[in-house]
């Protein structure tokens, strides 16, 4: 007999308070508003027709490395082959949860650098909980994201120093919350810190709302797409939604008045998608937490009592489509059509499980989705 699953996000019952987990943020290494304009890193200026990049989350792996490198090896492969500069991927933006389990130095090489070796783009990122983390027991202590702002919030590229030689330079992000500008898209990407369901400071969340306000003065001619690690809506079986991002992100939406084109996180390591209906349009709300770690989460069953879908928050919610069981990426593409605006187009590969195949096996497309990003 098949199992039923939650067709919408569902809440996990009897959580336990992890707030005190919550980390202090280092000091942002560039200006307010925290921007990087995407033409600072690129060797050729990005194309004004269209942009594609990939996504990806919760790609860091302390017991087997092939998931994610079968991931990062067909990442790569699609900057291969037959393509017009307009057509290849221009970068991958990193959801979070780099390295595990608590964001040590030490784990950068063999979790970052060295799987990441022949991937031809450059990387950003925001941290994950994972990467924010402090190990108390550790023999050389630091503090939270301190190898995460050496690796991607640089002052200037340079070589890593703990690295092990690898040819990959650090990256200039200004802060670790911050915003990519390119040419039709504005990219915001907030820190969601350390506890299982997100923390935001009163301080971001108000950074938060002039961003998506200077984003928004953009459209039509810019999309405005929001990430953050920790998933809003989820209906996996090890996290579950999380009231509390949902509060945030929809309080401040519905305070200002606008709300970005799609929002994308990691954090569940799965991948879904979900439609959030307002009475003025929609949100798409996109899980790609599945970049490598070998644990996948499944989708909660209707009968497990351990979670609920019944709370206001979870209302006009639905869950469009999932997969449980492969781990994969995200290609987003930002394309402007004649006299229709910006379309944004989202494809999901999935790989096939390392004991299944031999070889460097290529992904297969498990969904596509459209957002008409001038609606």
């Amino acid at each position: 007999m098949a199992i039923e699953k939650h067709t919408t996000p569902v809440f996990k019952k009897d959580l336990p308070d992890d707030s005190y987990k919550i980390q202090p943020l280092p000091q942002p290494t560039g200006a307010y508003p925290y921007h990087l304009n995407l033409s600072e890193v690129t060797a050729v200026a990005p194309d004004a027709r269209k942009l594609v990049f990939h996504m990806v989350g919760d790609t860091g792996n302390v017991t087997d490395p092939r998931s994610q490198q079968l991931v990062v090896n067909a990442m790569a492969r699609q900057f291969k082959g037959d393509l017009t500069d307009k057509e290849r991927p221009k970068f991958l933006y990193h959801l979070g949860d780099i390295v595990y389990h608590h964001g040590q130095a030490a784990r950068y090489a063999r979790q970052f650098f060295e799987p990441y070796r022949n991937y031809p783009g450059p990387i950003f990122a925001i941290a994950g909980n994972h990467d924010s983390e402090v190990d108390p027991e550790d023999a050389n202590p630091y503090r939270s994201l301190d190898a995460f702002t050496a690796v991607f919030c640089d002052t200037e590229p340079r070589i890593v120093p703990f690295s092990n030689g690898a040819e990959r330079k650090s990256m200039t992000q200004p802060n670790v919350y911050w915003t990519l500008d390119t040419p039709l898209a504005t990219i915001i990407g907030m820190h969601s810190n350390t506890p299982k369901f997100g923390s935001v400071s009163e301080e971001q969340r108000q950074w938060l709302i002039s961003e998506l306000i200077a984003a928004n003065a953009q459209r039509p001619d810019k999309a405005v797409i929001l990430c953050v690690h920790h998933a809003p809506y989820s209906a996996d079986t090890n996290h579950g939604a999380s009231a509390y991002m949902i509060s945030l992100l929809e309080g401040v939406f519905d305070q200002i008045g606008i709300r970005p084109d799609v929002v994308l996180s990691g954090h569940v390591h799965n991948y879904q998608r979900f439609q959030k209906h307002y009475a003025n349009g929609s949100l798409t709300y996109i899980v790609a937490g599945s970049g490598g770690f070998s644990e996948l989460h499944s989708i909660a069953a209707t009968d497990d009592a351990r979670f609920t879908a019944d709370s206001p928050l979870l209302k006009d919610v639905d869950l469009v489509t999932y997969n449980e069981a492969a781990h994969g990426f995200l290609k987003i593409s930002v394309e402007k059509q004649p006299d229709q605006g910006l379309l944004i187009t989202g494809e999901y590969y999935a790989m096939p499980h390392p004991d299944d195949v031999a070889g460097d096996p290529q992904a297969s497309l498990s969904d596509r989705f459209q957002i008409n990003a001038s609606v």
